[in-house]
């Protein structure tokens, strides 16, 4: 899917539309822009596109949709595209400001979520069925993004702890949720410190292994984060270099997968290209 053109979105929104059509507006729009392969494209575009979900929930502030829209695309953005610290922080910011709305609006118990201590939110997330998962996936990469994008801030650290709550009831209601990511940010989480220093690498490579399965080997920054994160913390060049390989070797192109796996390739080639230097 390209990301939809200007005329098309202004003719949707001047016929006016229903509640029924801006719900499936929410639900399409992100993929416009995730399955673009050129993302320089998207840096330069992507901002009409947040200005235009922003004016979106001013007009319906409960869809759930979206929100989880303007929460994917702001953290996208901020991840993929914004380089600038502040900015990162304030983009990561907006964009767990809309999914917390949109958890709220699935569900009551999920309100005020980041007041929560851990045993409250493992209570509120006890209630949650399959058909919270979007809600809940979209909350827990969003704010790990936040934590990422404020890694200088001591509580915003703190909060990794919640993010592995939540990401880990995504896994347990269904973990082939946008091709298993909740668990490739688990083997992340699990491999932000060496063993030595409270670390889980043995549980960091097994999440790492079960991801690439879960998206049949095409989620390609699975396989980049297996590398950088796993593998040079772990020594192991050879599997590090066979990693990013085969992240070089693979066509990007994947339905929900395409920018990221297009910025993936760029990192391999970054990382292969220093791995003689790490190692």
């Amino acid at each position: 899917m390209r990301i939809i053109n200007n005329l098309a979105l202004l003719t949707l929104l001047t016929l006016g539309l229903s509640a029924c059509a801006v719900t499936r507006v929410g639900d399409s729009l992100p993929y416009g822009i995730l399955n673009n392969d050129d993302v320089e494209l998207v840096a330069d575009g992507l901002p009409t596109y947040l200005l235009m979900v922003d004016g979106l929930i001013v007009n319906w502030p409960r869809s759930e949709d979206l929100l989880r829209s303007g929460a994917s695309l702001y953290g996208a953005y901020a991840g993929l595209v914004v380089e600038e610290p502040e900015r990162q922080r304030a983009l990561s910011a907006k964009a767990l400001g809309y999914a917390e709305r949109a958890a709220c609006s699935r569900r009551k118990t999920l309100c005020e979520v980041r007041g929560m201590s851990v045993p409250r939110l493992e209570e509120a997330l006890d209630g949650t069925r399959k058909r919270d998962v979007a809600a809940l996936y979209t909350l827990g990469v969003t704010w790990a993004g936040y934590v990422q994008a404020h890694s200088d801030d001591w509580n915003a650290v703190a909060d990794l702890a919640r993010v592995r709550v939540i990401l880990d009831r995504v896994v347990t209601l269904d973990e082939r949720h946008e091709h298993g990511q909740a668990t490739m940010y688990l083997a992340v989480l699990d491999s932000l410190l060496p063993e030595a220093l409270g670390g889980h690498p043995a549980a960091s490579r097994m999440h790492f292994e079960r991801a690439i399965e879960l998206s049949d080997g095409r989620n390609l920054l699975a396989k980049v984060l297996f590398a950088e994160r796993y593998a040079r913390m772990a020594g192991d060049q050879a599997l590090h270099d066979e990693l990013l390989q085969q992240v070089l070797d693979a066509d990007p192109e994947e339905h929900g997968l395409t920018l990221q796996n297009t910025f993936a390739r760029k990192e391999a080639e970054r990382l292969l290209a220093e791995s003689a230097d790490y190692f």
